[in-house]
């Protein structure tokens, strides 16, 4: 049986962790997973890398070892990782913070998307690019410049890349997860109130029970990538997404 390939950044915990949960029940699937970090699998299936997506050096040196040569039924690059940096109204930021912001949530996606495309555009099966961005993409929220406006970014570049991109065959998602029960939902939790309006807001999530779970995501996403012809526009969000 011809294999297939995934690239996956962010695997270690969280939404990435159950994304590649699914993806090794598919026994067809070869897996290059990119972390800080590592899980330490007993996988031959997967290849783990362990990368910090702030240092773009060191991103452009290891490019090479992260796209596997091979003729792959199908091929998908999931651009998981992200972090919620400061959370703090314009006028307290880092100028540290802002740049590492950047590089996790907008650049390092960039660059491994222009790797991805260059080594396999010539390739035959599906392609598939999957930015993991968010509703805060769309919509301002005081204390989020940073990750609103990254966001943001990432979901203009994954628009602009379908349209560059469509004549290669590939299909390129910029997908909204909706709010997902993990450690960065934690970390907003406990951020300073006075630095955080809506923090009352996303205290009640969690409280009311209104997050989703990772796996609830995860199979969301499966869901997209394996009918992708039943989703033809660049921009969605799972909680439009019906599995029943």
């Amino acid at each position: 049986m011809k294999k297939s390939l995934l690239i996956l950044t962010g695997h270690t915990k969280g939404l990435g962790k159950a994304i590649l949960e699914r993806f090794l029940t598919k026994g067809t699937f070869q897996v290059v997973a990119i972390s800080r970090s590592g899980l330490a699998l007993n996988d031959e299936r997967v290849l783990e890398i362990q990368l910090d997506l702030k240092d773009l050096v060191g991103l452009e040196a290891e490019l090479p070892q992260l796209f596997p040569s091979g003729d792959y039924e199908k091929i998908i690059l999931i651009n998981n990782a992200g972090w919620i940096g400061e959370i703090k109204p314009v006028g307290k930021l880092s100028p540290k913070v802002i740049t590492d912001m950047m590089h996790v949530n907008l650049i390092a996606p960039m660059i491994l998307t222009d790797a991805f495309v260059k080594i396999y555009g010539s390739k035959s099966g599906e392609k598939l690019i999957c930015n993991i961005s968010s509703g805060a993409a769309h919509k301002p929220l005081s204390g989020w410049a940073e990750y609103c406006s990254s966001k943001a970014g990432l979901a203009m570049f994954s628009r602009v890349a379908a349209e560059d991109l469509q004549q290669m065959g590939f299909r390129v998602y910029s997908l909204a997860p909706g709010i997902v029960d993990t450690g960065m939902q934690a970390d907003i939790r406990g951020s300073d109130p006075e630095e955080f309006p809506a923090l009352e807001r996303f205290s009640k999530y969690k409280s009311e029970g209104q997050l989703s779970s990772a796996d609830e995501v995860a199979d969301k996403i499966m869901h997209l990538l394996s009918k992708s012809d039943d989703f033809p526009d660049t921009l969605q969000d799972v909680r439009d997404f019906d599995l029943t």
